[in-house]
């Protein structure tokens, strides 16, 4: 199993960094290169744990589904899911927000297990590379949309 650690510190409160952490604005930071889209079960406003979320987009012409259980989530604080995805990856994704002074860390941890010995093989020689380089863009994207917004 790969895991994968990225801190990300904000020069904004925690209470405008969580106001990203929400079903409706994920998708404006979270896998933004896809167009993705987040289909909340029950369409609820926000997240609750044993909730699921399916994940849709486009990468290039191929299309991408992820789903996802709610395992944790604290508003303002916690998120995390366990996902699996079309391939046979799966693992899990959490992002905890803390206030540090006026501004906010937020720590992302995302761990994960790809399928089969070509696959533990290929993710040790590529995809946690690729996997690394993805997260950061992602809490830098984050980064930028809080405090373009503030």
């Amino acid at each position: 199993m790969a895991t994968i650690e990225i801190e990300e510190r904000i020069a904004e409160s925690s209470a405008l960094v969580a106001a990203f952490l929400v079903p409706q604005r994920m998708p404006y930071w979270y896998g933004a290169e896809m167009n993705c889209e987040f289909e909340v079960l029950g369409g609820a406003a926000d997240f609750a744990a044993g909730q699921k979320v399916r994940i849709t987009g486009r990468l290039g012409s191929r299309e991408i589904s992820l789903t996802t259980t709610v395992t944790q989530f604290e508003f303002g604080r916690f998120l995390e899911w366990r996902f699996q995805d079309s391939y046979g990856v799966k693992g899990t994704q959490s992002w905890e927000i803390s206030a540090t002074g006026s501004a906010t860390l937020v720590r992302m941890r995302d761990e994960y297990e790809m399928p089969g010995a070509f696959g533990k093989l290929f993710d040790w020689l590529f995809t946690r590379h690729a996997v690394a380089r993805r997260d950061r863009d992602w809490l830098a994207r984050l980064k930028r949309l809080a405090q373009h917004g503030a």
